[in-house]
Formats: C-alpha cells, structure tokens, sequence
C-alpha cells in the first residue's frame, strides 16, 4: 500500500515531510517543525483555508441520517446521544476514505508498473484507458513532490510533459458520469501543481485534468480538462489562500533562513 498525504508538509527540496522524529519516535509534522526545520505548506492544506460547502453538506447529511437511524438508549443523556451520533456519523466518511486510498494506490502503483491488487485492478485499468483515450501516448510520472519558491508544496498524482492530472474516488455509476463536473479547489489545486511542478518540459499551459474514478463500478472513470480561463482563476484563488495562510500563522516559508 503506498502513503497517502495524511501530513501536509515538505522539505525545501520538495521531500514529503509528514512526519518528524519526536522523542517517542516519529509523530505527524506540526508548525512548529515547520518553523523550526523551514518546511512548507501542501497545496491542500492551503486549499483548506478556503469553505468548502458541498463537503460541509455532505457531512451534515451525515449527522442527519446518523441521528435518524441511531436508536436511543435508555436514560442515554442528550449529551451521551450527541457524541454518539457524531462518532457513527463520521464512520461512512471513513469508509469511503479507505476505499478511495485502496484504489489510488491500485492506480498510481500500475502507472508506476506495479501489479496492483487484485480486488481493485478493474479501477486501475479503467482509469488508464481513459486516460490513454483523452492524452495519447504520454510519458508519465506517478506521485511527484515539489516545493516551490513561494513557499507551497505538493505531490502531483499523475504528470507529463504536456499534462497534470489528479484522481478523484467517487461514487457515481454510468448513467451519472455525464453530469459530474469540476469545482474551484480542482482548478486551485491544479494550477498550484502545474506552476509549482519543477521538471523540465512542464510548461505554464500544459493540459490539466481531473479523472473521477468509481468506486461503486468497477472500471468506470471520467476525464474532465479544465479551461485555461478556470485555471488562471484557480491560480489567483489559489495565490489569495496563500497570502492568508501566511498572514494568519505568521510563517512565511519563502522567508526562512536556518538557524545558526
């Protein structure tokens, strides 16, 4: 199984940093390291600064059906009630979160040549069919981290010379793919990749792109490629979170110099 991003640092030279020695042994990277050691923000975690409502809904949905369906116990407090309810609220959450890491990771280890596991190969090769159909012939780079100058960092699922593509695990059957569409984090955290990506031949208007991959049928995935216009929108969103960031914690990784 490969790691996710659950950690949204990296190092100057655009290591992922999600975790630093601790005195117990390793723990997740904080601020503090960050101020301590000059690491910089993940393009997600800059993301985040801004609401992101249909996430907020779907949560509240969440706690909804939760409450609805959770019966209560006998002389169970409002209180007792509550936690409860919030703890199996974020269990389907949970759910589809390991779901989603099992089949990127079926997907990233077979663009990196892997086999990948058995149970999720029909996702893996759906999504490189149609990838293949929407990009051509290309020659791709799985999991690439970066950090960039204006202190951001990130690692891009998918990339080539001319293309920056992301993975997105989502319900959604075949009669529903037609209707699913991109939203400005998607443009945000694009345009940060593809201006912070620093291998050669990644241009500035290279083709960016985010594939939905089922996870309720097997094999289906949509490509959708942003317009440019969205794009240079993505990036003055994207560039506004990043000064907000900086000002709200008072860090500013461009800034840092090491200690002596």
């Amino acid at each position: 199984m490969h790691a996710s991003e659950s950690q949204h640092w990296y190092t100057r030279s655009g290591l992922p940093a999600y975790e630093v020695e601790g005195k117990a042994g390793k723990r997740p990277a904080t601020l503090r390291d960050a101020r301590k050691l000059g690491l910089v923000p993940s393009v997600t975690t800059i993301i985040k600064c801004a609401s992101a409502p249909a996430l907020e809904l779907w949560k509240a949905k969440q706690v909804m059906l939760a409450a609805m369906t959770l019966p209560r116990l006998d002389g169970e407090s409002d209180e007792s009630f509550c936690e409860r309810v919030m703890r199996d609220s974020k269990e389907e959450g949970r759910k589809a979160a390991e779901r989603g890491t099992a089949i990127h990771a079926a997907v990233q280890g077979h663009f990196e040549g892997e086999a990948p596991d058995p149970d999720y190969w029909p996702h893996a090769k759906g999504t490189a069919q149609v990838v293949h159909a929407n990009c051509g012939e290309q020659r791709w780079i799985a999991e690439k981290s970066f950090s960039h100058p204006l202190g951001y960092g990130g690692k891009v699922d998918l990339h080539s010379s001319e293309w920056v593509i992301d993975f997105k695990t989502k319900e959604f059957t075949k009669e529903e793919a037609p209707t699913l569409k991109t939203w400005d984090e998607h443009a945000m955290q694009l345009a940060a990749y593809r201006i912070g990506l620093p291998v050669a031949g990644v241009g500035c208007l290279a083709g960016c792109a985010i594939v939905y991959v089922s996870s309720i049928e097997p094999g289906l995935a949509r490509l959708i490629q942003l317009d440019e216009s969205d794009l240079m929108r993505g990036w003055d969103m994207f560039c506004g979170l990043l000064h907000f960031w900086k000002a709200k914690t008072g860090y500013y990784p461009e800034q840092w110099k090491e200690a002596a």
